[in-house]
């Protein structure tokens, strides 16, 4: 697909009801968005508590796929009410996003995030994994999360 099938695509998404709708409201993104700021909490929350305890800060008394298990459905909730979330608010400033750096950052820190999580995090640990490997785990983990939480901070700010 060429950029400007790509920018097209974007200006019918902003053009969509859904994004004309928001954007014509005066509280719907700020309502919508407290709630996609309540979705992160919610998954960072999961993440910190689960890669700390990966890395040996907290929790040090828990067995680590107890830790991961026990905030594994937190995750999957958080995650679900950013995604119902951020569709909508996407859908309202699309074209901005398109010119955003640090939209593009998010995106794709998201899917290494959730294919990081789901494919090579959990499955370690939950597998009875306990090599010296375990705190970089948490660590990465943390780390492309920040990336995620961070970016799409700085989206409004671009």
């Amino acid at each position: 697909m060429e950029s400007n099938q790509i920018i097209e695509l974007f200006y019918f998404f902003e053009d969509s009801f859904i994004g004309e709708y928001i954007r014509g409201s005066t509280w719907l993104f700020p309502v919508i968005e407290s709630f996609h700021l309540i979705g992160l909490a919610v998954l960072g929350g999961s993440v910190v508590i689960g890669d700390f305890r990966l890395m040996g800060f907290i929790l040090k008394k828990e067995k680590i796929g107890y830790v991961i298990k026990q905030t594994r459905v937190w995750f999957k909730f958080g995650f679900f009410i950013l995604v119902s979330t951020g569709i909508p608010l996407f859908l309202s400033e699309a074209v901005k996003c398109f010119y955003s750096r640090a939209f593009w950052i998010k995106m794709i820190c998201l899917v290494i995030g959730i294919a990081f999580t789901f494919l090579v995090r959990n499955p370690l640990v939950l597998k009875g994994y306990d090599g010296k490997l375990i705190p970089l785990l948490g660590f990465s983990s943390f780390f492309i999360w920040t990336v995620v939480a961070a970016s799409g901070r700085w989206i409004g700010f671009s």
